[in-house]
């Protein structure tokens, strides 16, 4: 594996500086994607996934502002490779179809820090997610070191994702152009960051971003 012809080699840390990160171009990313807020849509969406070999996974929630006051998740983004499906929880809930998908250990899903999304999904009813990659943990393989989605996806890529949406309300009655494409390249940057990795062709030794521990 990669990090075993690293460590052959030199050990090392691959790790994007803020400066670094900052002075990258914004991914731009028209996202295309499918906002679900009707049970009656939500077969449709599910069959679709099941099709994927792989579903990018990701959250949101509403902000709070003040102490003592927190919301539920309010938005589920899963996607295939072509498109992101956007479910409004705020709406329709976390009906038993999206719950098995979750809980499917034959589907294989990726997202980042699954440990904080699973446990606001417990509070609407999932049970025991399977079938995940948590590419927080995956991309140590490779000798990267930082762990947000961000900074992944601006080593591999070379790009920053903006995150002026994430503190935006995701309970809003009508979610903004701005809002779902980042949502819904939140969950797609997952499934590019996994298969990028997969494919062979990111080399951990020759990183611009590689650091030499002393």
């Amino acid at each position: 594996m990669a990090c075993e012809r690293l460590n052959t080699y030199y050990p090392l840390t691959i790790s994007i500086s803020k400066q670094q990160l900052a002075s990258l171009p914004a991914a731009v990313y028209d996202s295309g994607a499918i906002i679900i807020d009707s049970p009656d849509a939500i077969p449709a969406a599910i069959e679709e996934l099941k099709k994927a070999p792989v579903i990018g996974f990701d959250t949101e929630t509403r902000p709070s502002f003040r102490k003592g006051v927190s919301h539920k998740v309010s938005l589920l983004q899963l996607a295939s490779p072509e498109r992101c499906f956007l479910f409004r929880l705020k709406t329709i809930g976390l009906s038993p179809a999206l719950a098995a998908l979750l809980e499917d250990e034959s589907r294989l899903k990726v997202g980042v820090s699954l440990r904080d999304d699973f446990h606001q999904l417990a509070q609407l009813g999932l049970k025991e997610p399977r079938g995940f990659i948590d590419l927080q943990k995956y991309v140590k393989e490779f000798g990267i070191a930082d762990n947000s989605l961000s900074r992944i996806h601006a080593i591999l890529f070379g790009q920053r994702i903006a995150k002026g949406q994430r503190l935006t309300n995701w309970e809003a009655q009508v979610l903004t152009e701005a809002q779902v494409n980042y949502a819904a390249y939140d969950a797609i940057a997952c499934i590019r960051i996994y298969r990028h990795l997969q494919s062979g062709l990111f080399l951990p030794e020759t990183s611009a971003y590689m650091k030499k521990q002393e």
